[in-house]
């Protein structure tokens, strides 16, 4: 596995979670509306719903906000009329993306998508012109600071992780997308600080960009991600140092 977008960690390194508070909350709940309409309102059984919730909680969303989201998604309360739609094109130098979206109008969200990559010289596909070139796993991000990273690299791996990727401050652990509550758990037990933990479309191989295309791509990323409706956004770009740097100050 030639590892993750570096996408999700340019997005922790500038701290966008907290400058959008707001709007992650609405994600997050449209996220938990969806999958307990689809999978039932218990978390014991449901898998999807777990996730959601514990990713609610990571991001710090009060209880009560999650607990309204379930009742809306399992109907006990009204508001979860919501459709999932995933769209996929090509960024800059071809670059793959995969876009998906929570929404209760699926032709409004598909043109707003479709107008965000026009304007940035890019272009919509057709559903699976893309999607083969990623693969479904669980990604748990685990917040290194001054720690060992390679102690935490080698953790994960004796906790069943598939693979594991050393970034600035950030250990990315990739799992079998069946497997990544259990893994989390064994993490935590060893109390490493667990930043995020996620089902993800990680792609098979990276795109290296040039300067230019990559300030591009950045930008497009970043705009399709302001789409209110748009719930995560994969690429599978590879982004030069001094791009990284400029972008992150």
């Amino acid at each position: 596995m030639s590892g993750h977008s570096k996408w999700a960690s340019i997005k922790h390194q500038k701290g966008v979670t907290d400058a959008r508070r707001g709007q992650l909350f609405t994600k997050l709940t449209r996220e938990i509306i969806l999958v307990s309409r689809e999978g039932g309102s218990n978390p014991e059984t449901n898998f999807r719903l777990r996730l959601a919730i514990q990713k609610a909680r990571d991001n710090n969303m009060p209880t009560d906000n999650i607990e309204r989201s379930i009742k809306k998604g399992s109907g006990e309360i009204e508001g979860g009329s919501l459709v999932e739609v995933v769209l996929e094109g090509y960024g800059p130098s071809g670059t793959a993306i995969l876009v998906s979206a929570l929404t209760d109008n699926r032709n409004r969200t598909i043109q707003e998508v479709r107008s965000t990559f026009t304007r940035h010289g890019s272009s919509l596909g057709e559903s699976g012109c893309v999607a083969w070139l990623f693969d479904s796993k669980g990604v748990i991000t685990i917040k290194s600071d001054n720690a060992d990273a390679d102690e935490m690299a080698l953790s994960a791996i004796d906790a069943g992780a598939e693979d594991v990727k050393v970034e600035n401050n950030y250990v990315e652990v990739y799992t079998k997308p069946e497997e990544l509550e259990s893994i989390r758990k064994a993490l935590e037990q060893q109390e490493l600080t667990i930043a995020t933990s996620e089902l993800s479309m990680v792609p098979k191989t990276l795109v290296q960009l040039d300067e230019k295309a990559a300030a591009q791509a950045l930008r497009l990323l970043d705009k399709l991600e302001d789409i209110d409706e748009v719930q995560n956004v994969f690429s599978n770009a590879d982004f030069p140092d001094a791009i990284l740097e400029s972008y992150q100050s």
